[in-house]
């Protein structure tokens, strides 16, 4: 494997990104990547402070002749999803990634690389580096905490920016410009029960695993209709031809992830036993068959497990499965004003229990506020009928495009000029941070760009190496062409 990034073209971006891959920075756990910026900066002269939320912000003044330009602040998110393979060993908060080459892309060995939202770093780092540069006014924003709840946009005081216009370098697909994303809803659900002894005899415990599903960005990825591993799980609990006694239950990962695994430990009669794993033989193939063309690596199969002293008792149980196999999962409604945009969506993201609870997760996303709040109560109003608990947190309002915006007219004129073509304007079904600083800022004129990265929030993301030179070339002239004041 080719691990030397440094290598890589445009050098200032690649020699930022090799550094930060070693740094451990999965959300949450920030503290060594906000030293890297904050020493990055103040060694080269710029003012740069850490605020309450645990955001990181620069300045850096106009080059001669410039200072009459609007002034830009270049946006990026510290944290990354920590997300690994089964068979990988890892320690997010301690190892560093192990990047390297693979053709064309840049890549990570059995983890998610980090390109999201690392390229941006590295991107914004940078241009801070770079004094043969030509640009107005410039502050850099690193904001703390995103892929869990974007903390530090929400923590970020008004009065702290001063530029005119945003520039978000949080998007995945070069030659597209994103002026609108979708608002986002957390359903925290609950089940509480007292556990009940497992039966003494005549049941065998067994553990149904559900694996090799591609997962992916609960936003970017959900219109690819793929497989949720609580879904599928839940549906061949639901459907078993024997009687299934719950003991446990973990699906899932994070929140903004479409769940690629999912198992639980169960209690069969044992003279069921044989039925019951032929039945699940039979519902992979059905599923296969379902998914065929989206999902190419399913796989579910029963693995012997030593009996659990405790399970859940029967009527949670049932009320709990059927629940899950009821929940509303992946897109709702698509846009009829943008085509082949998501509109509305929600993600079963994590089904969890410890012993006297079982927690569930859904991440919803809308572009259309009342869309996203009439879903959540759907949401809440069936778990209310299976006996759980629900709460709605974390509301954020999406951003609406602005399609006269001078920025996009000039950033527009500029990728024309550079490429021989116009980029796409587009909306995005994900929670950029656009629309909470936009929200604490609504003068800011903001537009969202980025490189291609493939499979964010999976093991398999990737960053093609060629697009990181172009988005960076598209950067710089972008900065080199602000409008004045």
């Amino acid at each position: 494997m080719d691990r030397n990034l440094t290598a890589l073209k445009p050098t200032l971006v690649w020699k930022h990104f090799a550094e930060i891959v070693r740094i451990p920075r999965p959300s949450s756990h920030e503290e060594r990547i906000r030293r890297y910026v904050l020493d990055f900066a103040r060694s080269r002269g710029l003012e740069a402070t850490e605020d309450a939320a645990h955001n990181i912000h620069v300045r850096k003044a106009a080059t001669p002749g410039m200072e009459n330009r609007k002034g830009v602040i270049l946006q990026a998110h510290l944290d990354m999803v920590p997300q690994k393979n089964n068979d990988k060993e890892f320690d997010f908060e301690k190892d560093p990634i192990d990047a390297y080459v693979d053709g064309e892309w840049v890549t990570a060995d059995g983890t998610t690389l980090g390109a999201d939202n690392g390229i941006g770093v590295a991107a914004i780092l940078a241009v801070l580096e770079d004094d043969t540069l030509v640009h107005g006014p410039l502050e850099a924003l690193f904001t703390a905490t995103e892929e869990t709840g974007m903390d530090g946009a929400f923590g970020l005081q008004g009065g702290v920016l001063q530029g005119d216009i945003l520039l978000n370098l949080d998007s995945e697909t070069e030659g597209e410009l994103y002026v609108g994303c979708a608002g986002g809803l957390d359903a925290n659900i609950r089940f509480d029960y007292a556990a009940a002894a497992t039966p003494a005899e005549g049941y065998t415990a067994v553990k149904v695993m559900v694996k090799g599903l591609k997962g992916g960005h609960s936003g970017i990825q959900i219109v690819c209709q793929r497989a949720n591993a609580n879904k599928l799980l839940f549906r061949f609990l639901n459907a078993a031809p024997c009687e299934v006694l719950l003991a446990s239950v973990d699906g899932g990962g994070l929140r903004n992830a479409i769940p690629r695994e999912a198992e639980a430990t169960v209690l069969v009669p044992t003279g069921a036993l044989g039925a019951f794993t032929g039945a699940l033989d039979a519902y992979r193939e059905v599923v296969r068959a379902e998914y065929a063309g989206i999902e190419d690596s399913i796989e579910m199969f029963v693995e012997a497990c030593d009996r659990p002293a405790e399970m859940l008792p029967r009527e949670t149980a049932g009320a709990l499965i059927r629940a899950v196999v009821a929940c509303p999962d992946g897109v709702q409604k698509m846009s009829m004003a943008m085509p082949g945009l998501v509109q509305t969506s929600t993600n079963l993201a994590r089904v969890v229990s410890d012993g006297r609870t079982v927690k569930l997760q859904c991440l919803l996303r809308s572009s259309v506020g009342s869309e996203k709040r009439a879903l959540g109560e759907a949401i809440a109003a069936l778990f209310g009928l299976a006996g759980a608990n629900t709460e709605l947190t974390g509301a954020y309002d999406g951003w609406n495009p602005n399609m006269s915006s001078p920025i996009l007219k000039a950033m527009t004129a500029s990728y024309e000029r550079l490429f021989g073509r116009q980029p796409a304007v587009t909306a995005i079904h994900a929670g950029l941070e656009c629309g909470i600083i936009g929200g604490n800022y609504p003068g800011l004129d903001m537009i969202s760009f980025g490189p291609t990265i493939c499979y964010p929030h999976s093991p398999d993301e990737k960053v093609e190496i060629a697009s990181v030179g172009k988005f960076y070339d598209f950067l710089t002239d972008t900065l080199r062409n602000i409008p004045e004041k």
